[in-house]
């Protein structure tokens, strides 16, 4: 029986995707890992790869196909010896499941019992990995078949094969990363006329944009905002950074470029961890706190914004932070984002001081409770000990979904967050 390439579900929200592209054609040969077409789903662009050895037999989603529901049937993949008759038969076999109920984020999805861990891996059993785990396993010569698997079905994910590489298994072998594909042309939209109309083009909306539209339509709608801003004095911050990046190495992996955005991460962890009632979403039945210190940071990308997570950002220090920081950013705008890498967030911060926006106010991002929009950092005017003075003075305003965190909580969380910045150091005690 032809093994079927199904569309795959790779985060709570996606019930459909585009299929961008092919990476091979009918009659190839393929093997477990090889790149066999790229997805678009409401986030990011993805690559399907192969998991069984076979020829491909037939595609039956072409390039470019638009609104492709989650678990539909895109090609059929012959196993070795298998005659291409079994393709007439496998393609009108039984439809397609239906594809799962969407889920806003995983964390407004209701816990469920934890399922006993999956048998064994017998040989020659099919073994199910995402893509980062079987290319993790592949530069580290560790066998699939000997890992367990903790995702849905006992799919094996990054986690799992970071555990087996702690507990003993092979050293990973530098392997030389692949060409990075050329970017996709971008097609210049028609210019129309209409009747009574000025020349205009038009961009067709992608499933990304649907969602930012779709969600913060929900937020404005059904959160009552409302806002705290605060101006935060800069100058030692600044000298800290400068001393601190001249400390750095000049390369190798222990080399760090701090910036003041990796400073406003640490700060707003930290403040959460002393204001927990700021770290906080609605729900119909409660409001849910939480225990750690999930900092979602905006970053543009061509399409609209995403939200790479610095998780556990309370308990890491700057320089953590920062290549952290770096690497999500940069995988973020390929486009290459796990999807536990952008889900699941408790805070959110969007920074827009780099475009010389002195202040504005950001919506917030459900289910989370608040948002931090920070500005730029400029020289102003000030009274210091009676005379004017001038300081390097950066505003940030809180946006908060009422609901959940009350004025007096949300006065307090700015109170520690300013006390950080304007003091740097309580940051590295």
């Amino acid at each position: 029986m032809p093994i079927e390439i199904l569309m795959p579900t790779l985060s709570p929200t996606m019930t459909e995707g585009n299929l961008v592209k092919w990476h091979v054609k009918e009659g190839d040969a393929v093997g477990p890992g090889d790149i066999l077409a790229e997805i678009e789903t409401d986030k990011a662009t993805m690559e399907i790869e192969a998991v069984e050895e076979g020829v491909l037999g037939r595609i039956l989603v072409a390039d470019g196909t638009e609104g492709v529901a989650v678990n539909a049937l895109l090609a059929l993949l012959l196993e070795e010896g298998e005659d291409a008759a079994a393709l007439d038969a496998a393609s009108t076999a039984a439809p397609n499941p239906p594809p799962p109920a969407a889920v806003e984020s995983p964390a407004e999805a209701t816990p469920e019992p934890q399922a006993a861990p999956p048998p064994a891996m017998e040989k020659g059993d099919r073994v199910f990995a995402s893509p980062l785990a079987r290319r993790m396993a592949r530069q580290a010569g560790l066998a699939l078949d000997a890992v367990t698997g903790s995702g849905p079905h006992g799919r094996i994910v990054k986690a799992n094969i970071e555990a087996a590489l702690a507990g003993g298994a092979p050293t990973p072998t530098p392997a030389k990363a692949p060409a990075a594909p050329p970017a996709a042309a971008v097609v210049p939209a028609p210019t129309l006329e209409t009747p009574g109309m000025p020349p205009h083009t038009e961009l067709p909306h992608s499933a990304m944009r649907r969602v930012i539209a779709r969600r913060l339509a929900e937020s404005k709608r059904d959160a009552p905002h409302f806002y705290l801003t605060v101006d935060c004095h800069i100058d030692a911050l600044l000298a800290t950074r400068k001393e601190l990046n001249q400390r750095s190495p000049a390369e190798g992996a222990e080399a760090y470029r701090i910036s003041v955005n990796d400073f406003i991460i640490r700060a707003a962890a930290l403040a959460l961890r002393k204001v927990p009632a700021a770290n906080a979403a609605w729900t119909d039945d409660a409001i849910r706190l939480y225990q750690a210190a999930d900092i979602s940071v905006a970053v543009a990308i061509p399409d609209g914004l995403i939200t790479p997570i610095i998780r556990g950002a309370d308990g890491k220090g700057l320089a953590e932070i920062s290549r952290a920081m770096k690497d999500l950013a940069g995988r973020a705008r390929a486009g290459k984002l796990m999807p536990e890498e952008y889900q699941g967030g408790t805070f959110s911060i969007s920074n827009l001081g780099m475009f010389g926006i002195k202040q504005f106010a950001a919506v917030i991002n459900p289910p989370q409770g608040a948002i931090l929009a920070v500005g730029a950092g400029e020289p102003r005017a000030i009274v210091k000990d009676g005379a004017l003075a001038v300081a390097t003075v950066m505003s940030c305003t809180l946006s908060i979904d009422h609901r959940v965190v009350d004025g007096s909580a949300g006065a307090e969380f700015m109170a520690a967050f300013k006390a950080l910045i304007e003091d740097p150091l309580t940051m590295l005690l």
